[in-house]
């Protein structure tokens, strides 16, 4: 077997080593999670979640993994669109999901949203049991990728989505410069200032600008077998929504 090498923004030297980091480094911010995304975002991370679960879809009845669902965001959204469906949210980081889970599952949600530590290379989950899945901003933390896509791929019922939301490098060059201050600069410092964890801050800046553009996301989609794949940008190229379906048993002969 030929070992597949580790590019992690970690420094970690293998991909179970980074998984490791990233969940430590996500469990120490987790108190903080929630506000930092509003504030960097401008709230505007609400919108791209509410897109995100939009474009989900699954039937009735049906159960959506959240992958890398941090503090439940996602899945408080999903079951907001499809209050008949249940939401597995699954993170490598338990603080995130204990963060979650005291503040959020209430009022008849913890009935229906089930936090379960697991890691997204070896999903705890039998084949095709999921009418949907979703991972917001959470695609770029697992090495390797194409470990998560078959697990994506294996769960999944034939015909349903695959729904990711990552961050883009702006598609405009007024944006290029500003997004790239902000990256460098803006982003650490206040991610500093606010959790205490500027490295936090500078992973995330620096694994954003490393991360393959929209065309070469979708081309990993394309290659891990989902089909009807199509990306929409937000705020010029800052965001993308990726959309791929599983095919269905016929179209695979």
């Amino acid at each position: 077997m030929v070992k597949r090498e580790c590019n992690s923004a970690t420094g970690a030297s293998t991909h179970a080593e980074h998984g490791e980091r990233v969940a430590a480094m996500f469990g120490r911010i987790a108190g903080w999670y929630d506000f930092l995304n509003h504030a960097l975002s401008g709230c505007q991370d609400i919108y791209w979640r509410y897109r995100l679960a939009k474009a989900a879809r699954p039937k009735p009845g049906e159960t959506v993994l959240d992958l890398a669902a941090g503090t439940m965001d996602v899945s408080v959204e999903l079951l907001r669109q499809y209050p008949e469906c249940r939401v597995a949210a699954l993170d490598f980081a338990l603080p995130m999901l204990e963060t979650g889970r005291d503040r959020k599952l209430k009022n008849g949600r913890e009935e229906k949203i089930y936090p379960v530590q697991a890691d997204g290379r070896n999903l705890p989950l039998p084949d095709e049991c999921m009418g949907a899945a979703t991972i917001a901003f959470g695609i770029r933390n697992i090495l390797p990728r194409e470990d998560a896509y078959k697990e994506f791929y294996r769960v999944l019922k034939p015909g349903a989505r695959l729904c990711i939301l990552e961050f883009g490098t702006g598609s405009k060059r007024v944006w290029k410069g500003l997004y790239n201050f902000y990256l460098d600069t803006l982003l650490p410092f206040i991610g500093d200032r606010i959790s205490g964890d500027p490295g936090a801050y500078r992973y995330l800046a620096e694994t954003i600008k490393t991360f393959p553009d929209e065309r070469a996301l979708a081309q990993e989609m394309v290659d891990a077998g989902f089909e009807r794949v199509y990306h929409v940008p937000m705020m010029s190229g800052i965001v993308y929504l990726h959309v791929g379906e599983k095919p269905h048993a016929f179209d695979q002969d």
